[in-house]
């Protein structure tokens, strides 16, 4: 019996059906009305959508706030308790550069960062941009940061005030907090700068919000002078701007999911036309760092599929001079790295846990930065400057609140900056973090980490919530969330599948989660879901799944394929609608997508596969769990009607009495709410769900 009691009647989205035919396939979309065709112009001016589709939306915001009106008390006092654990003044430590030391910091009650410098010796904190000004009066506001010029005069910024991710750039006078006339529209939301001060380079997203153009703009000119750099003509390939660390170059990353390529302009010519460092190939991926007179080349060229770093001369850097410094091994996958003047330092993950390594480039030496707990997360933020023997990273655990260390290579000493604040308190020892490995279907082992309370009996009474992404090669870090602690602390096992698709245990976790090994993900996470049944963690009547965006469509996934083993489901943000999206090529990130799902315009393969697993397409006559959806109106990435659709669907097919919500911020886009106490409100309200649809309340 449902425990959503006295519910109006839900929404029911008119059908419209639309006959799309491929590769001699036929199918039928009834709810394809739902895509708004301005959606392009609908991004920047979100007054403009069909008034149909805007009632349709808002009709189930209205479901779906009835449907959790006895949970707002609940929202409130989750969101005081995930608010009472953040120190709301808290600042970073400053990253020492040059003359100044560079941090954020937030006020009591701020919602929005102010990036701050001090005298790089201490002294008086200059704010050089405040977020809350910046975005006062706006339902949305996301900055993108500042990047100073070399002389520390300048300031280059960005915000999106709209949540579609088209980024308005400015340029502010340091010394006296002003900005300069100069407007930059629809760009990636970075830039940079060159040497000198006196220009940048940035790159301009397309009508279809891709970057497709790199722009050369000189300060007090207008954008409609900008010489035009590089312009990508393969809509399937992301494009950004970089400068090196020791601004001797200006680096243009060209890739996609699987192929890397880089531009290079000399800043001692800023004109001088891009030059190649190795062209792309499919299945190349490189990245570089430079390092005086060589560039160091992450890479897995030559068969090294967990990567490898590299050496080439600066001034010869095609991929023929390109000799072995740290060869490659198998299941240690590199992740990222950085040089500097004396040594060669790269992040790497191995059994699924992280470690920092470290070389000395004269000697060659290599060491590792060690740690204890079962399971942790790393995090690497380097330095500021080359010529130093300290970098900085994080340390946390499900457990452990994050700890911000200096270490010196050199001398191997690890100095503790900062322990995050918990000002509500919290005490390591009442929890317990655990990582348990989950047999798939296939004899594979997949990880799982844990946190629960010690005090919680491990009788399969306890509700669980499954968190789960699974694409992309990116791997979930089991690192400290102090709002995971509400729901510890009512009981709940939280837990995290680290299921194929990510690069967990290296780089071929990632390869048997995609294209036509893309189901193996749905099943790890299921078979996660089965092991902690089993081993009494919890039980199917008490797991709440979760996953956003890649992991929405997980989601979608499981609960077509194992409805019964979930109480409730919750998917944000959700890419439940593939095979339509997939075969639209206007759409953002369609071209870019291939490389990650296949592409059903050209493969009849492709095609079969997806319609075979997507969730949308796959929807039937069962009794589903009680569903929330999640969307933003202006996402760009997953665009609102997918949950919108998929939505209707579900609560057309489904035999069962629990309810299929959606809410949609009207406001916002992927990322959802912008300010860092609006998002804990929705936290809160995602949080309540799964503690309502648990019995928990």
């Amino acid at each position: 019996m449902s425990i959503f009691k006295n519910l109006p009647a839900a929404p029911v989205a008119p059908k419209k059906p639309v006959t799309d035919t491929r590769h001699g396939i036929s199918r039928t979309d009834d709810y394809a009305w739902l895509r708004a065709d301005n959606w392009q112009a609908m991004f920047k001016d979100p007054s403009i959508l069909d008034p149909e589709i805007r009632k349709h939306l808002e009709a189930e915001n209205a479901y779906m706030k009835a449907a959790m009106a006895d949970t707002e008390a609940l929202q409130k006092t989750l969101f005081a308790e995930m608010k009472g654990r953040i120190k709301e003044d808290d600042s970073s430590v400053p990253m020492k550069d040059g003359p100044f030391a560079y941090g954020t910091f937030f006020v009591t009650g701020g919602e929005q960062p102010r990036y701050f410098r001090i005298p790089r010796d201490g002294g008086e904190r200059t704010v050089l941009l405040d977020g809350d000004k910046e975005g006062a009066g706006k339902a949305y506001f996301r900055l993108a940061g500042i990047d100073h010029t070399s002389d520390h005069s300048r300031g280059l910024w960005g915000y999106d005030d709209k949540g579609s991710e088209y980024y308005t750039l400015r340029v502010r006078d340091l010394a006296t907090g002003e900005d300069l006339t100069d407007v930059i529209e629809n760009t990636g939301g970075g830039g940079a700068w060159a040497p000198d001060g006196k220009s940048f380079f940035y790159t301009v997203l397309d009508d279809n919000h891709r970057p497709s153009k790199i722009f050369h703009h000189i300060i007090g000119t207008p954008q409609s002078d900008d010489r035009l750099v590089y312009e990508e003509e393969d809509p399937g390939f992301f494009m950004g701007v970089g400068g090196s660390m020791l601004d001797d170059f200006i680096y243009i990353d060209i890739h996609d999911h699987e192929t890397s390529e880089y531009l290079l302009i000399p800043t001692s010519d800023i004109n001088a036309k891009p030059q190649m460092v190795s062209v792309r190939e499919t299945g190349l991926e490189y990245s570089l760092t430079e390092g005086g007179d060589v560039f160091y080349i992450l890479t897995n060229a030559d068969g090294a599929k967990d990567f490898k770093i590299m050496q080439t001369p600066v001034d010869k850097p095609g991929r023929e001079n390109w000799t072995d410094v740290v060869p490659h091994t198998p299941g240690r996958l590199i992740i990222s790295h950085m040089a500097f003047a004396r040594h060669l330092v790269w992040l790497e993950r191995e059994n699924g846990l992280p470690q920092i390594k470290i070389r000395d480039r004269r000697s060659g030496e290599e060491h590792a930065i060690a740690f204890a707990e079962e399971a942790y997360s790393l995090g690497l933020s380097g330095a500021g400057e080359y010529d130093t023997d300290v970098i900085r990273f994080s340390y946390s655990s499900m457990t452990t609140p994050s700890q911000l260390y200096d270490y010196n290579m050199a001398t191997r000493e690890r100095r503790l900056l900062k322990t995050q604040e918990v000002p509500s308190g919290h005490n390591i020892d009442d929890y317990v973090t655990r990582r348990v490995m989950a047999p798939s279907w296939d004899g594979v082992e997949v990880p799982v980490t844990l946190l629960y309370r010690k005090d919680v009996a491990l009788d399969g009474s306890a509700p669980c919530l499954l968190y789960g992404y699974g694409a992309y090669g990116i791997s979930i870090p089991a690192g400290f969330n102090t709002n995971c602690l509400s729901l510890a602390d009512r009981g709940f096992v939280y837990a995290i599948a680290h299921i194929r698709g990510g690069k967990d245990k290296g780089f071929q976790w990632y390869e048997d989660g995609k294209m036509e090994k893309k189901t193996n993900t749905f099943k790890d996470f299921i078979a996660a879901a089965d092991y902690l049944n089993q081993q009494k963690f919890t039980s199917y009547a008490n797991i709440v799944a979760e996953g956003g965006s890649a992991g929405g469509m997980l989601m979608g996934a499981i609960a077509n394929m194992a409805p019964e083993k979930f109480k409730g489901i919750i998917a944000a943000v959700p890419f439940v609608d593939v095979l339509n999206t997939m075969l639209d090529d206007t759409l953002p990130l369609t071209p870019p997508e291939w490389p990650e799902w296949g592409n059903p315009i050209e493969s009849r393969t492709a095609y079969e596969r997806m319609a075979a697993y997507s969730p949308y397409d796959n929807v039937a006559e069962k009794p589903y769990p009680a569903i929330l959806a999640l969307g933003g109106l202006t996402d760009p990435r997953v665009t609102y009607w997918e949950p919108a659709k998929w939505v209707a669907k579900l609560r057309e097919k489904t035999t069962g009495s629990e309810p299929i919500l959606m809410k949609t911020n009207m406001d916002a886009g992927h990322g959802g709410a912008s300010g860092r106490f609006q998002r804990l409100e929705e936290i809160a309200f995602e949080y309540a769900f799964a503690i309502k649809v648990a019995g928990k309340m």
